[in-house]
C-alpha cells in the first residue's frame, strides 16, 4: 500500500478532483449570480411592496372620498325632498292670516254665522294640510325673546313680564321641519 501512495493519488482524492470539473464551477458561478439576482429581486420586492402599500392607501382614500360624496348627496336629496313644498307653504301662510282675521269678526246674523262656520272649516282644513307638511306655529307670548324665532318690532316696560320676555304677538311665526319659514313679529318687555 505504501507503493500505492507513492504511485498516485488515492481514489478519494481522484473523486475530489473530478468534483471540480469546469461544468460544476460554471454551476457554482451561476448559483452565485442567482443569489445576487435574489438580493436584487428582494430590493425590488421591497420597492414593489412599498408601491403596493401606497396604491392600497390611495384606494382607501378614494373609497372614503366616494363614500363621503355619496352620503352628502343623499343628505342633500333628502333635504330637497323634505323642503320641496316650502315655497307653496310660504304662499299659504298669508291666507291663514286672512282666515284668522275673518274669524275674529263677530257675526250677528244667522247668515253671517253660517258663513263664518264655513270659513272656520276651511281654516281648519288648511291647518291640517300644513300640519301634514310639518308646519308648526312658533309659540311666542311668555317666551324669552329669541332672535332666531322672533322679530321684535316694539319694546315696552311691563309689570307682568321680566325683561326680554315676549309680551304680545303681532303676527304668528311658523317653522317647517324645525326650520323657521317666517319669524313671529312680537312686542318685547324692557
Amino acid at each position: 500500500m505504501t507503493t500505492d501512495k507513492q504511485n498516485g493519488p488515492e481514489p478519494e482524492e481522484v473523486l475530489e478532483e473530478k468534483d471540480f470539473d469546469p461544468k460544476q464551477t460554471e454551476a457554482v458561478e451561476a448559483e452565485e449570480v442567482s443569489n445576487v439576482e435574489i438580493v436584487e429581486e428582494t430590493s425590488e420586492g421591497t420597492d414593489l411592496q412599498k408601491e403596493i402599500d401606497a396604491l392600497k392607501a390611495s384606494e382607501l382614500r378614494i373609497r372614503a372620498d366616494f363614500d363621503n360624496f355619496r352620503r352628502r348627496t343623499n343628505e342633500e336629496n333628502a333635504k330637497r325632498v323634505k323642503f320641496a313644498s316650502q315655497t307653496v307653504v310660504e304662499k299659504l301662510i298669508p291666507l291663514i292670516d286672512n282666515f284668522e282675521r275673518a274669524l275674529q269678526v263677530e257675526a250677528t246674523s244667522d247668515d253671517a254665522k253660517q258663513i263664518q262656520a264655513g270659513v272656520d272649516m276651511i281654516h281648519r282644513q288648511l291647518l291640517d294640510v300644513l300640519n301634514g307638511e310639518n308646519v308648526e306655529v312658533i309659540e311666542a307670548v311668555g317666551q324669552p325673546f329669541d332672535p332666531n324665532y322672533h322679530q321684535a318690532v316694539m319694546q315696552e316696560p311691563s309689570d307682568e313680564f321680566e325683561s326680554g320676555i315676549v309680551t304680545m304677538e303681532l303676527q304668528k311665526g311658523y317653522t317647517m321641519h324645525g326650520r323657521v319659514i317666517r319669524p313671529s313679529m312680537v312686542k318685547v318687555s324692557e
